[in-house]
């Protein structure tokens, strides 16, 4: 049972090998015990304990753990967030990440995808988009530096004039290529201009540079280096094929290295990871390898490949080592961590939560946290004065209730320091519930010291009279529930007042506001009511809200409709505060109210379902209400409305105040919003169709 619940607790969290440690240090001790008892433990018998402790604390813990994670790998059998943290052959055993055979052979023409070797087999990637502002378009072409010559020894022109070149060839080490981005007609393209976001002296701006029909220029010529030593097979070391063989893509004219690191692209371009071209780049960063190819002359039966599959052995090795890179790599600082010395006084606390005038914070009970931690600082004090007196030739240990005294608390002293001194090797981000597995071992050395002091030690007048021990037993509880009482509103995020919050916060260093709660719990139910009261009934402002209609009007009568439409230039929000609407003309009446949502381009122009579905995640949005006046005839026909019934006023909770009537601090207190919209104009006026320097166009390419 002790093994099956090593292995459980692995298995839960990391800090399970803490435990692991602690129960194998006292396995230890256990052993050595045994192995001094000459007297009744033989060679065979101390070999029978030793086994019988491998198997159940070694064996028995691991098989556990192993056949945690294969059920991990049975059930979990979907692509999911975290798919990006593992390599290309882990992610092709997953449900609709498999690959089929694809030709290995890559010659010019090949139409490929090509991965980052390094940072989780990130696609080589480009948005047909302008820097700074950025389809997931993976498909590159790959050309040779001169066109293919026909019979009469005249060059065959264009992009695909290799698709009828018989026999292929094949890119071997050492070619110079240029990569053709089928669907923006662009080419990789790289020159001594510094990145967008990494403007470091040894890094070069990587772009896709062109237009259709355009030939490039010798900016596009890459030439491949294979990596032998990481390239699978002796032919995959001499020419370019899928996935087996990884190589460099050198820039011929500046020599830097096509580079990606796991620096991310702003928004603009979907945080994305950067690629530049790096001048002497670390070869893990510079690695790149085919994984998609096709070409017309390579048919069905051109030899294929595929990832290897793993296995179980491989996926389990190789999730344990991006738990444990990810894990280190939580380097950065936060708002609410702590480090390991001020946790068993409590010092701080961790912030969950806040709204309405509540809080969620994490703090512990300060009555058993700080009794837990007397409880260490005894037993060291007890340790090492009984240390000294050995020293000194004192015969405590032949007590046996010193003895057991020392061992039994010891224990658990010991399975404390197990699981809070490691805390103090790492730099990775670590918090107050960091200390979590340590406080159980600091609470169970009170409990034993509180037995041992009223119920075992002699000499003290406790063990004789049980009663002071259980009555000590039961204030230190009714504390315990009172203080917890006390806190539970931060633990579950309950009304509280200023008054009573600042009369339990007994540091500064307990962060949590108690300016964020009212002053009178009367004031929480009065916010319920308030928030009960303001919920309004309204449909979706996709369909029509039709109000209380009035009688039929006379035959011949014209009445309007009124029709209040928000227009946005991607999917909108639901309209929560609609604007007012202007006075009807005098007669007139309302027989129908609608509320419509169009969505138009920067040109106006009015998009479809399926245009909308598109452009959703892609581009940002805003949202204009506008009221509009329909007049119908008694047929229901429209007519023309007069002309001095035009579109409202803009609503200046929706679009800020009238430009005519906005002061000029106004203005200038919005330099943001100005420049993003400049920004959007810029890519807007872009002339697609002339080439453009890459320093200029800056046109994207993000892994």
């Amino acid at each position: 049972m002790t093994g099956l619940g090593l292995g459980a607790t692995a298995s839960v969290k990391w800090v399970g090998l803490f435990t692991i440690a602690w129960v194998g240090s006292l396995t230890l001790l256990q052993l050595w015990v045994l192995l001094g008892d000459v007297k009744t433990v033989t060679p065979r018998l101390f070999a029978k304990h030793f086994v019988s402790r491998v198997f159940c604390l070694i064996v028995i813990p691991i098989a556990f753990y192993m056949a945690m994670f294969a059920i991990h790998f049975l059930c979990l059998t979907n692509p999911g967030d975290g798919d990006g943290f593992m390599s290309s052959e882990f992610q092709a055993t997953l449900n609709s990440k498999a690959m089929g055979d694809v030709p290995v052979d890559v010659a010019f023409g090949s139409r490929v995808s090509i991965r980052h070797h390094n940072t989780q087999g990130g696609y080589l990637h480009s948005h047909n988009l302008m820097y700074p502002t950025g389809n997931e378009n993976n498909l590159w072409l790959l050309e040779n530096t001169t066109q293919p010559l026909d019979a009469a020894g005249n060059a065959i022109n264009g992009s695909f004039a290799w698709d009828n070149i018989s026999p292929v060839n094949f890119i071997k080490n050492g070619d110079t290529v240029k990569l053709y981005h089928t669907p923006t007609h662009r080419r990789l393209h790289s020159h001594d201009v510094r990145p967008p976001v990494t403007e470091a002296e040894w890094q070069n701006e990587v772009s896709a540079y062109g237009y259709e029909g355009f030939e490039g220029d010798a900016n596009d010529f890459f030439r491949i280096e294979i990596i032998k030593s990481m390239s699978d097979g002796e032919e995959a070391k001499k020419r370019v094929r899928t996935i087996q063989t990884k190589f460099k893509l050198v820039h011929v004219m500046t020599g830097c290295v096509l580079f990606s690191h796991k620096v991310k692209l702003p928004d603009w371009a979907s945080e994305q990871q950067e690629v530049t071209c790096a001048k002497g780049g670390t070869l893990p960063n510079s690695v790149w390898y085919v994984e998609q190819n096709e070409h017309p002359q390579l048919g069905e039966d051109a030899e294929k490949v595929n990832y290897r599959n793993p296995g179980f052995f491989g996926k389990f090795w190789e999730l344990q080592k991006v738990m444990w890179h990810t894990n280190a790599g939580l380097v950065e600082s936060h708002a609410w961590d702590s480090r390991p010395p001020s946790w068993p006084i409590l010092q701080r606390g961790i912030n969950f939560w806040g709204k309405d005038h509540r809080q969620i914070y994490l703090i512990g009970n300060p009555i058993i946290w700080w009794s837990s931690t007397l409880a260490i600082l005894v037993f060291v004090a007890f340790k090492g004065l009984a240390v000294l007196r050995w020293q000194r030739g004192f015969k405590d240990y032949d007590n046996t209730i010193f003895k057991r005294f020392d061992y039994e608390i010891g224990t658990m002293v010991l399975g404390w320091a197990f699981h809070y001194f490691p805390f103090y090797l790492m730099q990775r981000q670590l918090f107050l519930h960091h200390y979590f597995p340590a406080l159980y071992f600091a609470v169970i050395a009170l409990c034993q010291l509180y037995d041992y002091v009223t119920a075992r030690i002699p000499g003290i007048g406790l063990r004789e009279n049980l009663f002071i021990g259980r009555l000590g037993a039961v204030i230190f509880l009714a504390l315990s529930v009172v203080v917890f009482g006390l806190y539970s509103p931060l633990a579950y995020g309950n009304p509280w007042t200023q008054s009573a919050c600042n009369k339990v916060k007994l540091f500064e260093s307990w962060d949590f506001d108690c300016n964020t709660f009212l002053t009178e719990y009367s004031q929480y139910s009065n916010q319920i009511s308030k928030s009960i009261d303001n919920v309004h009934k309204t449909s979706s402002p996709l369909q029509p809200s039709e109000a209380a209609v009035a009688p039929p009007p006379n035959a011949g009568e014209q009445k309007p409709i009124v029709e209040h439409v928000g227009m946005s230039e991607a999917p909108a929000e639901p309209v929560v505060s609609p604007p007012p609407e202007a006075p009807l003309p005098a007669g007139q009446q309302i027989v129908k109210r609608e509320e419509k949502v169009e969505y138009r381009d920067q040109d106006g122009n009015l998009l479809n379902e399926e245009q909308v579905k598109e452009l959703e995640g892609k581009v940002s949005f805003k949202t204009r209400y506008e009221t509009r006046t329909r007049l119908v005839d008694a047929a229901g026909n429209e007519i023309n409305s007069p002309e001095d019934a035009g579109v409202a006023p803009p609503h200046p909770d929706v679009e800020g105040v009238d430009p005519s009537t906005m002061k000029k601090a106004d203005t200038e207190s919005k330099p943001d919003v100005k420049a993003d919209e400049s920004k959007e104009e810029s890519i807007a006026k872009s002339d697609t169709g002339v080439a453009k320097p890459a320093s200029e166009g800056n046109e994207a390419t993000a892994l």
